[in-house]
């Protein structure tokens, strides 16, 4: 069943446009693992500095992997210094589980 994750991050002023180029490199790499579907930005209309991607994986295992792989670890090291706050994570199943 798919799955949609949605990683929610509040990056410092002034960071957005660092913050954007780390966003694409992290979509570049996870492009490339298994059962990555898509993935899309959204950034707050109030505040635009609340950023959160929304990516679609084939099976939650496929995301669990990805998530806990030592290349998504480097991507990760890399906003520390642009975030303002915690990165949060929600999971949901594409339709209701009945």
């Amino acid at each position: 069943m798919a799955v949609k994750v949605l990683i929610k991050r509040k990056i410092k002023d002034g960071k957005l446009n660092e913050a954007s180029k780390l966003l694409v490199k992290a979509r570049y790499n996870a492009m490339g693992q298994q059962g990555y579907i898509s993935s899309e930005t959204l950034s707050g209309c109030v505040d635009q500095n609340n950023v959160v991607v929304v990516s679609m994986w084939q099976k939650i295992e496929n995301w669990n992997q990805w998530e806990k792989s030592e290349l998504r670890a480097e991507n990760e090291a890399e906003f520390e210094t642009l975030l303002d706050g915690p990165v949060e994570y929600e999971t949901y199943n594409l339709g209701l589980q009945l």
